[in-house]
């Protein structure tokens, strides 16, 4: 039996490179590596942020734009909700320093150079690799970008309630509690009394006069499990043939569904206009999104709307410009009760939500660890860029994630095992591996024989958003 008593040595000064121990093969990216390479990523980004840069011996060392973007990627598909672990697992994982090309003798890029390096570039830097991508898509021939669902998900702002103060003044929300304790008759009130006493007024949380001093940009908002938070809105645009990430925005989350529509469609239009030349044709949204201002407006742009109408009852059209309103409201009623139109709303339950569950959800980005707007939405745009990747990655390699790779393996294992130890199970295990492969046995077999997570714990399934 092995001790560890004898596995204990004393570490050698040298070592040939030759005698390291060298790990398999990640199929997953070594695939996703091939394919930023066949585009020239690397070169790409580089003339983008050349103009960060300036040629001087002293300072830091600086990371290179890929390793950069690469490393937002990883913190895509890896679920990791902050820089410093994104930084620390490039350091622990062999293959990770493989993808982004660092040597056993080399430092990956800590926390506060990836931090910098976000800080550093613009925004429309990360808004051009993002439409680099969906480029990309379009050469693959993935997307068309003429029906386009929007919808929005509210994120949780790296700000706490309890540290907002009065835009005014800059009060804290607890000596304002007090005077208004004091102004009520009570000398010195206790917690509890200011407790009881905030619970009893209404509106007390109105964003026209609370902020908050470490995230400006956040806003209070009721979350959907119903917490009440500091918050941001992210809405996006899917093309539904496809299902990929036409625009992502971040906007105030106080703000509502029919004034953010606008900004999203017109970041849809902008990219769709560069795979197609008529653009977005088609909007398909939930009811939240319906008022007559805005089925004017599309139709305006000639686009057309299939957005439910809430139960507003009876409405009145009198007055100035109402007619030409009602006559937008009831087109789109009418094309809202046709077949297309549960075909399509059908389709945007799927794939919005799936987006949202990718990056939010799995992409760790749910509850945000950076602050300011345009901070949050650097990363959300890479993060859209690997979900759109993962569409390529999927068509190729037969799936979309490394986590879901890991997966189709241990069922793999587990359909071949029944196989071997049940004969009579034939039929049923045919079944079940046409339901998972999905009409990809080879590439899944491919990366099934070079993957390193194969000896992976059975209990892992393939995930159920799509991946």
């Amino acid at each position: 039996m092995g001790t560890r008593r004898k596995r204990e040595r004393q570490q050698d000064l040298w070592i040939a490179t030759s005698d390291v121990v060298q790990t398999p093969g990640n199929a997953f990216y070594d695939r996703l590596n091939q394919i930023l390479d066949e585009h020239k990523f690397d070169a790409k980004v580089e003339r983008l942020c050349q103009k960060y840069y300036k040629k001087s011996p002293y300072g830091r060392p600086s990371m290179a734009p890929g390793v950069y973007f690469r490393c937002l990627l990883i913190g895509y598909f890896e679920g990791l909700d902050s820089e410093r672990g994104i930084a620390w697992r490039t350091a622990d994982s062999l293959s990770l320093r493989k993808f982004l090309n660092y040597a056993l003798d080399e430092a990956t890029p800590d926390h506060s150079t990836i931090s910098r390096t976000r800080r550093l570039f613009w925004l429309e830097t990360h808004k051009a690799v993002f439409r680099w991508v969906l480029k990309i898509l379009a050469e693959e021939g993935l997307i068309s970008g003429r029906t386009v669902s929007i919808d929005a998900t509210t994120l949780e702002a790296n700000a706490a309630m309890k540290s907002i103060v009065r835009r005014d003044n800059g009060q804290s929300y607890n000596e304002y509690l007090t005077e208004l304790g004091q102004a009520a008759g009570m000398e010195n009130p206790t917690r509890e009394q200011l407790a009881r006493l905030d619970r009893k007024r209404k509106k007390k949380g109105s964003n026209r006069e609370w902020k908050s001093p470490s995230d400006p940009d956040a806003r209070i908002t009721k979350m959907k499990d119903g917490r009440t938070h500091m918050a941001h809105k992210a809405e996006h645009a899917v093309d539904l043939s496809s299902g990929a990430l036409l625009a992502v925005t971040l906007q105030p989350a106080n703000d509502g569904d029919t004034t953010t529509i606008h900004k999203t469609l017109k970041e849809a239009q902008s990219a769709s206009r560069q795979i197609n030349e008529r653009g977005v044709e088609e909007v398909v949204a939930d009811k939240g999104y319906h008022s007559g201002a805005v089925l004017k407006q599309l139709h305006g742009e000639d686009v057309r709307s299939y957005i439910p109408e809430p139960e507003r009852g009876q409405r009145s059209w009198d007055g100035e410009g109402k007619a030409v309103e009602q006559k937008r409201v009831y087109d789109n009623r009418r094309r809202v009760r046709g077949a297309r139109s549960k075909r399509l709303q059908k389709l945007r339950s799927e794939l919005t939500e799936r987006s949202f569950a990718h990056l939010y959800e799995n992409g760790g980005m749910r509850r945000i660890h950076l602050r300011g707007r345009q901070n949050i939405l650097k990363r959300l745009l890479v993060h859209g860029a690997g979900f759109n990747l993962s569409l390529i990655l999927r068509k190729t390699l037969g799936v979309g994630k490394p986590r879901q790779l890991q997966g189709l393996c241990s069922t793999l294992l587990v359909l071949f095992w029944r196989l071997f130890w049940r004969p009579q199970a034939i039929p049923d295990v045919l079944s079940r591996l046409n339901h998972v492969l999905r009409g990809k046995l080879v590439s899944v077999t491919t990366s099934f024989a070079t993957n390193p997570f194969c000896a992976a714990d059975l209990k892992t399934a393939t995930s159920a958003t799509g991946c």
